[in-house]
């Protein structure tokens, strides 16, 4: 048995084909992280309170990380071009 795993467009697949929620959970903490210090270095530099800048990192991270998330796992109403291109009619 191999344990090769397969990227795909929504993240990568496990070697027996399921989605590997470990990696796509670790991608989005990442980019959450990212996103967390470039606000709070933001919130700095344009002269917020400590405070408010933190909640503002925090919300922005927490945003990110659900939104990178649902990405991931192709969490999204499929397009109209999609939808003439599935049809069985």
């Amino acid at each position: 048995m191999s344990t090769r795993r397969i990227m795909t467009a929504r993240g990568i697949n496990s070697f027996n084909g399921t989605f590997d929620w470990d990696d796509a959970i670790f991608d989005s903490l990442i980019i959450a992280g990212v996103t967390f210090f470039s606000t709070l270095g933001a919130g700095t530099v344009t002269g917020l309170p400590t405070t408010t800048s933190l909640i503002a990192a925090g919300i922005a991270a927490a945003t990110q990380f659900f939104v990178t998330l649902a990405i991931k796992r192709g969490l999204r109403q499929p397009g109209p071009i999609e939808e003439e291109t599935n049809n069985d009619d």
